[in-house]
């Protein structure tokens, strides 16, 4: 009788496997590449920012600012050649590096620099400025 009750208790199961099994859902994921790019050297570790913007590619000495907008790298930043990790913070403007040789982490601080072509636009002061201030008083 004890082997009665367990053999019926697998063969419900069985069964609801089989009844049940029919309304499963499965679900799936579709990939789709959106961008590639080639680098002339070998990329250790990426960082991306939170709006998907930038795209920071830590290589050996350095990492390189590849922004997405413009499809290509935008910048470069000198680091130790022994760094071999890269992470970005939430706000975005610090990368936290480390080397796991040389048992360390770097904090990096930086800014984004926006140049605006004033070619052909009325001034005052030095054309060479190294800071440009644009007023739009002109509109209403």
């Amino acid at each position: 009788m004890k082997n009665f009750k367990i053999i019926f208790g697998i063969s419900l199961l069985f069964l609801a496997e089989a009844f049940f099994g029919c309304f499963t859902a499965h679900g799936g994921m579709k990939a789709e590449a959106k961008k590639q790019f080639n680098l002339d050297v070998k990329p250790l570790d990426i960082a991306s920012s939170l709006d998907g913007a930038k795209i920071f590619v830590l290589v050996q000495g350095r990492v390189l600012v590849y922004t997405v907008a413009e499809d290509r790298i935008t910048d470069s930043l000198p680091v130790d050649k022994d760094l071999d990790k890269v992470a970005l913070t939430g706000r975005g403007n610090t990368l936290i590096l480390s080397s796991s040789s040389g048992k360390r982490v770097e904090i990096i601080s930086f800014q984004i620099i926006q140049n605006i072509d004033i070619s052909g636009l009325p001034f005052r002061g030095s054309a060479d400025a190294p800071v440009t201030i644009a007023v739009f008083s002109d509109y209403q």
